[in-house]
């Protein structure tokens, strides 16, 4: 009986530590951004992310909207801009501005990212100097989100989570 008590404890800590090892550690928060780092399959993951600071309709039933910068030097990728708003996406139809400055996303289920590494330089110059990035997307059922937010503390989450993963 107390063999088995205690090979219940230790796979318990073994399977906590293990989970444990694998979540986000917060680097730091910087206003409306964290930065984050995790150990990987691959390797380190840092990155900033930050939520909306408003979501509409309100009476669209969604999970969370998250905005992320991703560096993952194991798969050697760096400034990877992602995206989710809470649903499955419709092909093709993410969408970000800031100012005068527009940017077209892909999409694939509920997550969405930039063409190529042009446009991730550019939306993250325009993010640093930005207030605010407004997120607009077109679920599968055809119902239209748009997620709003602030770009408060953007370039100090950014720069830590590339500093945790240089």
């Amino acid at each position: 009986m107390k063999a088995k008590i205690l090979f219940t404890l230790i796979l318990t800590f073994f399977l906590l530590t293990k989970a444990l090892a694998n979540s986000p550690v917060s680097s730091g928060k910087f206003k409306n951004w964290e930065a984050f780092t995790l150990k990987g399959e691959k390797g380190k993951v840092c990155f900033a992310q930050t939520i909306p600071v408003k979501r509409s309709p309100a009476s669209f039933k969604r999970n969370g909207s998250r905005l992320f910068v991703t560096f993952r030097p194991g798969e050697n990728i760096k400034d990877e801009v992602s995206i989710t708003s809470g649903h499955e996406y419709k092909s093709s139809s993410v969408t970000a501005r800031s100012g005068k400055n527009n940017f077209s996303f892909f999409s694939q289920n509920n997550f969405a990212w930039l063409l190529d590494e042009r446009e991730e330089q550019k939306l993250i110059k325009t993010m640093k100097r930005a207030t605010d990035l407004m997120i607009k997307a077109n679920s599968k059922k055809g119902t239209q989100s748009t997620d709003h937010y602030s770009m408060m503390g953007f370039t100090k989450a950014y720069n830590t989570a590339k500093k945790n993963c240089s």
